[in-house]
């Protein structure tokens, strides 16, 4: 039974949906989907197009916005929209160290998450576009994660698509996972000097830190272990507009005096310790290099293995000199299966999951060479997380796909921009620009 409710100028509705764990055998076992519909509260009761929201990861649940936030606001204006949990996050059978013992060991457990891909996530959307819509083409906003599923629904299911609205998220077609961070560790460290060059104070700041955790055992007070290398991985935050801020706030006050010497503050590690977990999110550290995985090559822990090509990355060798230390970014590594307690069960499935050979292929070029639904793309220019090089690639490769290059935004312009972002891809796809 769908349960409505509202929220200061919306309408919301939660939905829940059975779809098959495999999509190529309809009569196995189901697992549920959750979404939440969200409309204005002064449309509520009339017949409008819909918008199906793809959310960034892969790993995380759909935005849980408070009324009208960010780009919802604008979308409101002439949508009913759908904030689709996608499988194994959030609300929709959610995937963690909790619920995987569930279906028995590491194999098993690989085995089930081989069918949290892209192609799986699109099959979940047709089917729920069937229940909602009557059938009815939708449009897609994706984001990040949610654009690759976007392009995915492109090449699978085209005829579901009214019109296609990507953000930051347009993959590279061919490019194994190795290609990827090779393009990406260079970016990574173009956004560090950026940071250093605003914050010069933060040199001598983060390299105390990163001495500091080469000499003392330091664990959170939430049993995350704090290496050296985890510490470094907090450069995630530098592909976000506001990110090199917080990580400046967030490096001021790292130490404290206390009887027996400089320490890391609990403040400090109470921050830490929430931007490092993957407890809201270890999908995300579970597939994250399987969303490259097209054909009979591992991806076998790709983003550690191209690390060693940038040895300017390597804390103990900068800190040997007085180079500045280099923080990394969107990549994923063994050694975070150890340090975080909410994977430290998962390790042997994602050893499993990296030594995969039977990924199948995410997109179908020829039929993106031939598409005919509208599609607009807002491509970052120096975006950290997806590479604007491959990004316009795949552009050119998709038939009437028009972009927005811009460096006026990071990773979250749709976020921080909205809704301008939102109103010029939509501007695009209709022809006003």
């Amino acid at each position: 039974m769908s349960i409505s409710y509202r929220q200061p100028g919306v309408v919301l509705t939660d939905r829940r949906f059975t779809v098959p764990l495999d999509h190529a055998d309809p009569g196995g076992e189901s697992i549920e989907l959750y979404a939440r519909e969200v409309v204005a509260g002064d449309k509520a009761g009339k017949e409008l197009p819909w918008l199906l929201y793809l959310q960034g990861g892969p790993g995380f649940g759909a935005n849980r916005f408070i009324g009208r936030g960010a780009w919802l606001d604008r979308a409101l204006d002439e949508y009913r929209v759908l904030l689709l949990d996608q499988r194994g996050t959030g609300s929709s059978t959610p995937a963690t160290r909790q619920t995987l013992p569930q279906r028995g060991g590491p194999a098993a457990q690989a085995d089930y998450l081989a069918h949290f891909r892209a192609d799986s996530i699109v099959r979940d959307c047709e089917a729920v576009r069937a229940e909602v819509t009557g059938g009815a083409p939708w449009t897609v906003l994706g984001q990040s994660f949610g654009g690759f599923c976007t392009v995915s629904y492109l090449s699978l299911a085209p005829e579901g698509l009214d019109t296609a609205l990507i953000t930051g998220g347009l993959p590279s077609l061919g490019a194994h996972a190795e290609d990827v961070y090779r393009a990406a560790y260079p970016r990574i460290e173009r956004k560090v000097t950026a940071h250093y060059a605003r914050y010069p104070q933060d040199i001598e700041r983060a390299r105390r830190i990163a001495d500091h955790l080469l000499t003392h055992d330091v664990v959170l007070p939430n049993g995350y272990r704090l290496t050296v290398e985890a510490f470094q991985s907090l450069g995630l935050m530098l592909g976000s507009g506001d990110g090199s801020h917080r990580l400046h706030h967030l490096l001021a006050d790292a130490f404290v005096r206390t009887p027996a010497g400089p320490e890391l503050a609990d403040a400090f590690q109470e921050q830490v310790q929430s931007l490092l977990s993957f407890a809201g999110h270890p999908l995300y550290a579970l597939v994250h290099e399987s969303i490259y995985g097209q054909d009979a090559r591992p991806t076998a822990w790709a983003a550690e293995r191209v690390r060693a090509e940038f040895p300017r990355f390597d804390a103990a060798k900068t800190l040997a000199g007085d180079e500045p230390l280099l923080f990394t970014g969107e990549t994923i590594h063994p050694w975070m299966f150890e340090t975080d307690p909410a994977l430290r069960p998962l390790r042997e499935t994602a050893e499993l999951l990296a030594a995969r050979t039977d990924w199948t292929p995410l997109y179908d070029r020829d039929r993106l060479a031939a598409n005919e639904v509208p599609v607009a793309a807002a491509v970052y220019h120096d975006d950290m997380y997806v590479d604007a090089g491959h990004s316009l690639d795949t552009a050119r490769a998709v038939r009437g796909l028009r972009t927005w290059v811009t460096d006026e935004f990071e990773h979250d312009g749709l976020r921080s921009g909205a809704p301008r972002v939102l109103d010029r891809l939509l501007a695009l796809v209709r022809d006003e620009v």
